[in-house]
C-alpha cells in the first residue's frame, strides 16, 4: 500500500505550516513546496518529523517546476489531499494596480492552483482524493487589494469547475475562505500601529481574528472522511465577517441589542 500525500503549497508561511501540521495527523507524508526554498526547509524543520514533512523549493506559477513537484510527490507516494494555500497580495487599490501586479497576482493566486491541480489529477483520480483552496474574504467583498481580489474570486468558481467535473471520479473540492489571520505580517503592521488588531477585530462578530490553526482546522476537517459528501462550497472561517456587521446593524436599526 502506497504512502498517502498532502500537498500544502506555500508551506512555509504561517497558515501554510499550521495546515501542514493538522494534514500530517492524518497523511503519511506532507510535501511542503514553496517559493522560499531556505524557509520552507526551516518550516519542514520545525514540524520535527523529517520523514513525514519535506520541504521543496518551487515556482508554483512555472509549468515546469509544477511538473517536477508532482514527479517528486510520485516518489513518494499517492496525492490524497492538495491544498493550493500559497498566494500573496501587493498593490492595495485598482488606481495603484499595475498591468504587472495584476498579472503576477492572477498567476500565484489563481492560475498556479490550476496548474497544480491538472499536474496532480490523475493521483487524485487514483485516490479519490480532495482539492482545498485557500481562497479570501477578498474573493466575496471589497476589502483592498483588486488583483489579489478577482484571483480569489477566481479560485471560488475554479473550486466548483472541478468539483463538478471531476465529481465522478471521486474528487472533491471545496474552498476556505479566511478573514484576517493572526501571522507575521500582521504582526508587522501590529509594530507599526499597535491598535491593529483592535481596528480589526470590532469589525467582526466574534469580536476576535482567525488564529493560522483555525484556518488548518477547516482545512483538516475538509480533507477528511467526515466531510465525504461535500463538495463545490466554500467555507468562511472569518469570525461572522461576512455575515454582517454589528455596528452596522445596530446603525440601521437603531437598537442596542446589536
Amino acid at each position: 500500500m502506497t504512502s498517502s500525500v498532502a500537498i500544502v503549497t506555500g508551506a512555509a508561511g504561517d497558515i501554510g505550516r499550521a495546515i501542514a501540521r493538522r494534514l500530517g495527523e492524518d497523511h503519511d507524508i506532507v510535501l511542503m513546496p514553496d517559493l522560499d526554498g531556505e524557509a520552507v526547509e526551516r518550516a519542514a524543520a520545525g514540524l520535527g518529523n523529517p520523514g513525514k514533512f519535506v520541504a521543496l523549493a518551487c515556482d508554483i506559477t512555472d509549468v515546469t517546476r509544477v511538473s517536477a513537484m508532482a514527479a517528486r510527490s510520485a516518489e513518494l507516494g499517492t496525492v490524497r489531499t492538495l491544498v493550493n494555500n500559497a498566494g500573496a497580495a501587493r498593490a492595495v487599490s485598482l488606481h495603484d494596480t499595475t498591468p504587472e501586479i495584476w498579472r503576477m497576482d492572477n498567476a500565484l493566486n489563481l492560475e498556479a492552483a490550476f496548474l497544480c491541480f491538472r499536474a496532480v489529477e490523475g493521483a487524485l483520480k487514483q485516490s479519490q482524493g480532495s482539492v482545498i483552496n485557500i481562497a479570501s474574504v477578498n474573493g466575496t467583498n471589497v476589502f483592498g487589494h483588486p488583483a489579489y481580489s478577482a484571483a480569489k474570486a477566481g479560485l471560488l468558481h475554479l473550486t466548483k469547475l472541478i468539483a463538478v467535473e471531476y465529481g465522478k471520479y471521486g474528487i472533491r473540492a471545496n474552498a476556505v475562505s479566511p478573514g484576517t489571520v493572526r501571522t507575521q505580517a500582521w504582526e508587522v503592521r501590529a509594530a507599526a500601529n499597535a491598535n491593529v488588531f483592535e481596528d480589526a477585530r470590532r469589525w467582526y462578530p466574534l469580536q476576535r481574528i482567525a488564529s493560522p490553526d483555525d484556518v488548518a482546522n477547516a482545512v483538516g476537517f475538509l480533507a477528511s472522511p467526515l466531510a465525504s459528501a461535500i463538495s463545490g462550497v466554500c467555507l468562511p472561517v472569518d469570525c461572522g465577517l461576512t455575515a454582517g456587521q454589528a455596528e452596522l446593524a445596530r446603525t440601521f436599526s437603531q437598537s442596542e441589542n446589536y
